[in-house]
């Protein structure tokens, strides 16, 4: 096996581009290394990203936050003006691994692994986050909903790579949030995961909002019907209950040993309730600062 440590983006996509057809990016390395461990995979090439500083920056921009594809997230999670903007996505970075893991694990890689279960594909989804991707043909921006497209496999093409995420400045009186339900309480995986960001009016109303749900799909869904059931009201208990018959009737999961079909089509309309409930209370926190 190769290994190389480029020091720019476009070095690093010269060298996935380089006809390796088992070339794997390795950035904190929590879910390559298990995979190379348990013989799931046997790259040929593997490009560590970690000496790319462009990758290791979070940024506090004029219209926005931009944060690199090498920043952990326990780097996240020391930066107090991200948390403060940001609380719906860091909801889903704190439920990466454990504190250890998330003291190696990035973003980026939980996105780029393509779990449907991953914790932060959801809140970042709902935050409306966009991923900046490079490759041979140049750098293009996509939707983060747009990058899973089933288990294990992303949108990316041959030679392409995650650089970095952006996050535009939040809405005044908007607030966002995330939860998961698994059977145990720490280090397990959801059974259905849930992110909600909406922002109010001056007269309380809700204006826009985005719903993304985890863990019910082959990939992390943006569900805009359940959105609009939002949109429009003071989220009370009709807006609710509409929400969670909406993120319901989205679902299309699988039966599995952590749960049924039926079982995870109903969590995900109770869970969304819960983290609707979440997100507008700090939505009007944010309107009363």
């Amino acid at each position: 096996m190769r290994y190389e440590a480029p020091t720019s983006v476009e070095a690093a996509t010269e060298l996935l581009a380089g006809g390796k057809p088992e070339a794997r990016v390795l950035a904190g390395g929590t879910d390559i290394l298990v995979q190379m461990h348990m013989d799931a995979i046997a790259p040929e090439l593997l490009v560590d990203i970690k000496n790319i500083s462009e990758m290791r920056q979070i940024e506090s921009l004029d219209d926005g936050y931009r944060f690199g594809a090498a920043v952990t997230g326990v780097e996240l999670m020391d930066h107090a003006n991200f948390c403060r903007t940001w609380p719906g996505v860091m909801d889903g970075v704190k439920l990466i691994g454990s504190l250890q893991v998330r003291g190696r694990a990035t973003v980026a890689g939980n996105v780029c692994n393509a779990s449907p279960a991953a914790d932060s594909v959801p809140a970042l989804i709902a935050a409306g986050a966009i991923a900046t991707i490079a490759g041979p043909n140049g750098r293009r921006d996509i939707p983060v909903e747009d990058i899973g497209t089933g288990p294990g496999k992303t949108s990316l093409e041959n030679g392409e790579i995650l650089v970095s995420f952006f996050l535009a400045k939040a809405r005044p009186s908007s607030g966002g949030a995330y939860q998961r339900f698994t059977p145990r309480t720490e280090m397990d995986i959801a059974i259905v995961g849930v992110g909600i960001d909406l922002t109010l009016g001056d007269d309380g109303v809700c204006t826009h909002a985005r719903v993304a749900l985890g863990a019910v799909a082959e990939k992390a869904l943006l569900v805009e019907e359940a959105a609009a059931t939002l949109i429009g009201t003071k989220v009370d208990e009709q807006a609710l209950d509409n929400l969670a018959a909406a993120a319901s009737a989205a679902c299309r999961p699988i039966d599995d040993k952590r749960g049924t079909k039926e079982y995870r089509i109903e969590v995900a309309g109770v869970l969304a309730r819960r983290v609707a409930a979440i997100a507008l209370s700090r939505a009007k926190s944010a309107r009363e600062k």
